[in-house]
């Protein structure tokens, strides 16, 4: 459609558009208009946001002893604490590699000849310390459990 250039025309466009500017910023200011309780939200017993405000009932007391700001000391592992037992999955004396499954996370360790402290096979119950490696962890100290 052709456009009008005669004035009649253009000022009819400029009273149309200012008066669609004017309902949609009249749209806007409804929109945020809204009573205080509206915009109100409330944390409930697990810390979510809710419209509603929470029961007074499931309300826990703290006590202030038990509130612990900062980092914990840290507490070295013991010796048990870092041993962990597994099998022997894998182990190629040729090469001096194999894998050893961990019986708790059964995740598989990398294992290598010069770490052990005597000869193990596949199928041996081993005991042994983790430690990162160049590829990820690496198992040191394995013996053999009897």
């Amino acid at each position: 459609m052709a456009e009008s250039w005669n004035k009649k025309d253009r000022e009819q466009k400029k009273k149309k558009a200012k008066k669609d500017k004017a309902e949609k910023m009249q749209e806007r200011k409804d929109k945020t208009k809204g009573s205080f309780d509206d915009m109100i939200a409330y944390l409930d017993e697990n810390g979510n946001l809710s419209p509603t405000p929470p029961d007074p009932r499931k309300r826990v007391e703290v006590k202030l002893e038990d509130i612990q700001i900062g980092v914990p000391e840290y507490v070295p592992p013991t010796q048990a604490e870092l041993t962990r037992t597994g099998k022997v999955t894998f182990f190629n004396t040729a090469k001096g590699f194999g894998f050893i499954k961990d019986h708790v996370s059964q995740e598989s360790i990398f294992v290598h000849a010069n770490n052990l402290s005597v000869a193990i096979k596949e199928n041996d119950k081993v005991t042994f310390e983790v430690e990162p490696g160049q590829r990820g962890p690496m198992a040191v100290n394995v013996k053999l459990v009897s």
